[in-house]
């Protein structure tokens, strides 16, 4: 299968810069980079693509089996990389596409300069000595809600989520882009991003790495930037002081500038 139309992959920027990848997160598309594209292009090759199941990516790719773990999400992202050819790419995963980072550049670092996790969770259930942000009966809860009523779901977890009362456009955008998504897909990479734990792996990163989260998120509290900081061997963590899971719509001047920052020291 033809890896650029699979996953919908589109470049821009320079063409002779670092490659920058940005990797969206549960129920988004790469478009949700649009605000944050513009602030790259100039300095970097940026890579954009939808994962399958999600944006434009190719639909006859999704099976639920294969993809019911991230680690075929990470096979797809080392895939992208080899076909186009990237040496020393800056991977940028946002929420659960920071883990996808961490499993392919676990694998084989020799293609990575440096990962960005933007606002990342390697495991969002509670656990001893743990805090996640959600108990088992909350993600229960949360997949039941999606499987019986996705749209209905969609619209009402995207101002939670997006942490912007005071832009409801976003939230709109938000509501609208989990909206794009198959509902059987989307319950499929629901239950692999909130019952996965990749906890352990972040110990295997060895790449340079920067934990970029959000001083006030509801997914991702700061407990959680704090252990991926801590596990990472070198790991550097900032925290933008913006609300909400997605600083890349929500704070895009603070994030490109987080990312070009961390990239300029490679």
């Amino acid at each position: 299968m033809n890896v650029r139309a699979k996953n919908c992959v589109r470049e821009v920027g320079r063409p002779g810069g670092r490659p920058v990848v940005l990797a969206h997160g549960f129920g988004c598309d790469q478009n949700l980079w649009r605000l944050v594209v513009p602030l790259l292009a100039d300095r970097f090759r940026v890579v954009l693509f939808d994962h399958v199941g999600s944006g434009s990516s190719d639909a006859d790719a999704w099976d639920a089996e294969r993809y019911a773990d991230l680690q075929q999400y990470a096979d797809d992202i080392l895939d992208i990389i080899e076909d186009l050819g990237l040496a020393d790419v800056v991977f940028v995963g946002h929420s659960v596409a920071a883990m996808m980072g961490v499993l392919a550049a676990a694998a084989r670092p020799q293609h990575f300069a440096g990962l960005v996790l933007l606002t990342p969770s390697p495991r969002y259930l509670d656990d001893d000595g743990y805090r996640g942000g959600f108990s088992r009966p909350d993600i229960d809860e949360l997949l039941e809600s999606i499987e019986s009523n996705y749209l209905g779901w969609s619209r009402t977890m995207a101002p939670v989520i997006m942490g912007t009362p005071e832009r409801p456009e976003l939230e709109t955008e938000l509501g609208d882009a989990f909206c794009r998504t198959d509902p059987a897909r989307a319950l499929a990479f629901a239950r692999t991003t909130f019952l996965s734990d990749n906890r352990a792996d972040l110990a295997r990163v060895r790449v340079p790495t920067v934990v970029i989260e959000c001083a006030r998120d509801t997914l991702a509290p700061r407990e959680v930037g704090a252990f991926c900081h801590e596990q990472i061997p070198g790991s550097t963590l900032v925290t933008l002081d913006a609300s909400g899971h997605c600083p890349h719509l929500s704070a895009p001047q603070a994030t490109a500038a987080a990312i070009t920052d961390f990239a300029s020291t490679l």
